[in-house]
């Protein structure tokens, strides 16, 4: 496994299972330098074979903003239904799976990535230049799903509904376009 600086490891040391981050890579040797989480918090020496990655769980953006904006409190506070600045969406995905409440607890616990928008653009017909173009003033015109400089075309949900609830019927994932090319 190829380990580089800030990935975050689990290691058996003495018996113990301990997490820690990669400071760095001594490719000569085979070797890493890792800083683990404990006391004191000095750099290891570890065989490349001794040490696994570990695996950050993915969560949605609006989950991601909750955990930074709980930081300072602690994790049952911030899994509380009952708190009035909890955005509904936070609240409705929690309450949805209990899997979910899991994935928020090791994201709290452990550091988490944040799930990747699916993209789309609004085509409007068909035809190379049906596709909704938005120039960084607020423009919109229709043209070429590449765009040009200062144009957007890939949009995510919430982008779309907000310039117009009704374009969201013309979505067509950026994959299937990009697929045909």
């Amino acid at each position: 496994m190829k380990f580089k600086k800030g990935d975050l490891v689990e290691v058996i040391w003495r018996s113990e299972l301990y997490r820690g981050a990669v400071t760095q890579v001594v490719e000569v040797t085979n070797e890493i330098v890792v800083k683990l989480a404990k006391k004191p918090a000095i750099d290891y020496l570890f065989e490349q074979n001794q040490v696994s990655k570990v695996e950050l769980v993915k969560v949605p953006q609006f989950v991601a903003v909750w955990i930074f904006h709980c930081e300072r409190w602690e994790l049952w506070h911030a899994m509380d239904y009952g708190i009035d600045s909890m955005s509904e969406d936070v609240r409705e995905w929690l309450f949805k799976a209990h899997d979910n409440q899991e994935l928020f607890a090791r994201a709290w616990l452990d550091g988490y990535e944040v799930e990747q928008e699916p993209l789309y653009y609004v085509k409007f017909f068909d035809g190379g230049l049906g596709f909704l173009n938005v120039y960084f003033t607020g423009v919109r015109l229709l043209s070429c799903h590449l765009g040009s400089e200062g144009y957007k075309t890939k949009f995510t949900e919430q982008e779309i509904k907000e310039l117009d609830e009704r374009y969201w019927q013309f979505k067509v994932p950026v994959e299937e376009v990009e697929e045909t090319k």
